[in-house]
């Protein structure tokens, strides 16, 4: 019992002090600097080695560089940079003064979030970088507070990757389950079906709408006494032309190698076999190349492009010093067997009555600890599968439902996400403040899933949990915006 609560210590370390210090950097530091302590016995020669062979081994293990970590620190890079040329370059500015006489509410602001975050839907990170860059600035002129700007980034991110077959978290879903020897069709076929019974991301997504379009929650934000006339008419190219890019090149460049890679001429083969990390990275040298002509068209010198890059790096540090921590507290969890320690438990305890239900609720605690959705996936989805054969083997595709549902929930509210903060910082909030605001919602969703997912345990049909589902989410969203005040702009003679 000792050693168990001992092997605990970090990850309860890392989440209260994530949540009392509001610093989340600090927290992941110190979670994996005493993981390291109780891996390495207390020695400190050997945690500093430990600490120092994991880092690395980040960049480089057995014998190769870990391209997915370098594609994406250098998408990330290259995305920092971009968004900071078209906002210091004025392409950002002109796109908002283009939207500006097109766009008459804040309603409609919103919903633009939502659908950019819908057409950015390639990788979860991605959507969090692209969609809160681009809509923080923009989001200043129509009144929404940064902290709604990153609850409506991060619920059209992760969440949609979840359901979507051709999103990075396809092909990664699809080779776990190809690993299942009783799974009863493909790895296409069956992730689709999990899918579909995705109660929580799928509500997530019907929440981030419905609260959008009614402004429900995240207070008060203050109206700018401009008259329309007063702003210049703008243009979208500056800005739309490599944001477009980015999203065609993303696509192009994944089928391109899934097609490269694949021996058959079948486009599910592709997107299995295709390099994401690789495509992503190619894709924003493409967009940020783009960006940098069309602003050295338009008349900016060189040296201000060299700074606006500068910037970019600068501004993205901060993120990508986070995302570095959690990849380092992911691998002493690893190390520390914690996962694997609640996955014995679930299967010591959780009854067949309720197997559907509680895998849920095991698989949302296990991702919001470590932060980690896909970590979650990669030990619980060949765990749910045993345990749903044991118990009755029709329930396997629910169980595997229940295994990407909660760790979705779990990732979308952890403080140490990566996803949770990269839709802070680059939205403009701080992270704990996102997530506070965040948590809700995301409850609402969460509750209304677990209901869905008792029901289908209990053998209900799909439709009818379906429908059970989206009562519970809209009587609770009923309750919490009879009880939130509903988001109004101040101006400036109120605040006066």
């Amino acid at each position: 019992m000792l050693a168990n609560i001992l092997m605990l210590t970090p990850l309860l370390l890392t989440l209260v002090l994530a949540l009392i210090l509001r610093r989340t950097l600090v927290a992941l530091g110190v979670g994996i600097v005493s993981g390291a302590l109780i891996l390495s016995e207390f020695n400190p020669v050997n945690t500093l080695v430990y600490l120092s062979s994991k880092a690395w081994m980040q960049l480089y293990a057995d014998g190769q560089w870990q391209a997915w970590h370098l594609n994406v620190l250098a998408a990330m890079v290259l995305l920092g940079m971009m968004t900071q040329l078209l906002a210091r370059g004025g392409a950002v500015k002109s796109f908002a003064d283009w939207l500006y006489h097109r766009i008459k509410s804040g309603r409609q602001a919103r919903i633009g979030v939502v659908l950019l975050g819908w057409v950015v839907f390639i990788d979860g990170i991605f959507s969090c970088l692209a969609v809160g860059h681009v809509c923080q600035p923009l989001s200043q002129r129509y009144n929404m507070s940064k902290e709604q700007i990153a609850y409506l980034v991060d619920s059209n991110a992760s969440p949609l990757c979840a359901l979507l077959p051709f999103s990075s978290w396809g092909p990664y879903v699809m080779a776990i389950l190809a690993g299942i020897s009783l799974l009863p069709m493909s790895p296409l076929e069956s992730f689709i079906e999990i899918a579909k019974l995705n109660f929580y991301a799928i509500i997530v997504i019907v929440l981030s709408l419905l609260i959008a379009w009614f402004g429900i929650g995240f207070g008060y934000t203050a109206a700018e006494d401009q008259a329309i006339d007063e702003v210049d008419a703008g243009s979208p190219w500056l800005l739309g032309v490599p944001m477009v890019s980015l999203l065609l090149a993303s696509v192009g460049l994944t089928l391109w190698s899934g097609a490269t890679n694949s021996p058959t001429m079948d486009i599910t083969d592709w997107i299995t076999s295709a390099d994401i990390g690789a495509a992503m990275r190619d894709a924003c040298i493409l967009a940020t190349s783009i960006a940098l002509l069309m602003l050295k068209l338009s008349g900016r010198t060189l040296a201000l492009l060299a700074v606006d890059m500068l910037a970019g790096v600068k501004v993205i540090s901060f993120a990508i010093a986070i995302l570095l921590f959690t990849w380092m507290i992911g691998a002493v969890i690893g190390d520390l067997g914690v996962a694997k320690l609640l996955a014995s438990w679930a299967e010591q305890f959780i009854s067949s009555n309720v197997v559907v239900a509680g895998t849920f609720l095991l698989c949302a605690i296990m991702a919001f600890t470590t932060g980690s959705s896909w970590g979650t996936f990669a030990i619980m989805i060949p765990i749910g599968a045993e345990i749903a054969v044991t118990v009755d083997q029709a329930l396997m595709l629910p169980v595997l439902s229940a295994v990407m549902a909660g760790s979705v929930f779990g990732d979308h509210c952890s403080p140490i996400s990566d996803t949770s903060v990269i839709s802070a910082t680059s939205s403009g909030c701080q992270p704990h403040a996102h997530v506070v605001t965040q948590l809700p919602f995301a409850m609402i969703a969460a509750l209304s899933a677990l209901v869905g997912f008792q029901l289908i345990n209990l053998g209900i049909s799909t439709l009818w949990s379906w429908l059970a589902v989206l009562l519970c989410a809209l009587l609770m969203l009923g309750i919490y915006h009879k009880t939130y005040p509903k988001e109004r702009l101040i101006t400036a003679k109120e605040q006066c």
